[in-house]
């Protein structure tokens, strides 16, 4: 009889192995500071605050600081920094002042060869002999412009006095006749030998020129009082000064006078802003041509 082969059961699956349990990545832990890492980091953070420290305190002192005014008393030795002649040789506020006889005389204007500061700057030139030589008193032009471009101001017009360039606008600024962004403000400032300040005001190319007139008048009417030259009455008595008729209308007149003039100071700086971008326009084209 023939045997029987019997079929062997397979054999059961091998069991499935546990599942990894997830594990959260590990960061890489940060290399740990050096000492000398800790002290550089501590002094940076120190230089950092006292910076900002200093920049606070010096906004806070810009923004409240004051332009000079009549009577004030200040410090030449710095006052508005360097500035430059129209010869590109650099100067200060201070030495202008030291080398003069009485004082200094600024007057500011927004941009060389433009018409109302060519007529400002012709009238100081025709009042020059009054103004400065006989007075003591040096006279100056100040401009954010470039030496070459004062140089041929002063050559064309033929001005007897020298231009001051002030690109950064640091003296003009520190005399309070900055227009913002970067524009100058037509006017005058006046500064005696020990740094009192006589005059520091904007105004009209003839207003500047009227403001210099009167200190100088003034001045030498006291020199005249202290050297005992006085008008003297019949009696020896000094003569009281008598108030004419007809005086208060006259300073009213010049009151509307001077307002009209503020006002022609603005529209003429508005048309100089225009001629000046105009002459920029105008520059950037010939360039790309």
């Amino acid at each position: 009889m023939p045997v029987e082969l019997r079929k062997r059961k397979a054999p059961p699956p091998p069991p499935e192995p546990p599942a990894k349990r997830a594990t959260a990545t590990k960061k890489a832990a940060a290399p740990k500071k050096t000492a000398a890492a800790k002290v550089k980091d501590a002094v940076k953070e120190t230089v950092t605050k006292v910076a900002e420290a200093a920049t606070f305190t010096n906004g806070a002192a810009a923004a409240s600081a004051e332009k000079p005014a009549v009577g004030d008393v200040i410090t030449l030795d710095g006052f508005g920094g360097e500035i430059a002649l129209q010869t590109g040789d650099s100067t200060t506020l201070a030495a202008l002042a030291e080398k003069s006889k009485k004082g200094v005389v600024l007057f500011t204007y927004p941009k060389a060869s433009t018409p109302g500061c060519t007529r400002q700057a012709c009238m100081f030139r025709d009042e020059y002999t009054a103004l400065a030589t006989e007075s003591g008193f040096d006279i100056y032009g100040l401009s954010t412009d470039s030496p070459k471009a004062n140089t041929t101001f002063k050559e064309k017009q033929k001005l007897p006095y020298e231009l001051l360039c002030d690109p950064g606008a640091t003296l003009i600024g520190a005399i309070g006749l900055k227009k913002a962004p970067k524009g100058t403000t037509r006017g005058v400032f006046v500064v005696d030998k020990a740094g009192k300040v006589l005059a520091a005001q904007a105004g009209s190319p003839e207003g500047t020129v009227k403001v210099v007139r009167e200190i100088v008048e003034g001045l030498n009417g006291e020199e005249k009082g202290e050297n005992g030259e006085e008008k003297k009455g019949e009696n020896g008595e000094e003569e009281e000064v008598v108030v004419e008729e007809g005086k208060k209308d006259e300073e009213r007149a010049e009151e509307k006078k001077e307002a009209a003039e503020a006002a022609a100071v603005v529209e003429e700086e508005k048309e100089e802003e225009v001629e000046k971008k105009e002459e920029d326009e105008k520059k950037e084209e010939e360039k790309k041509e």
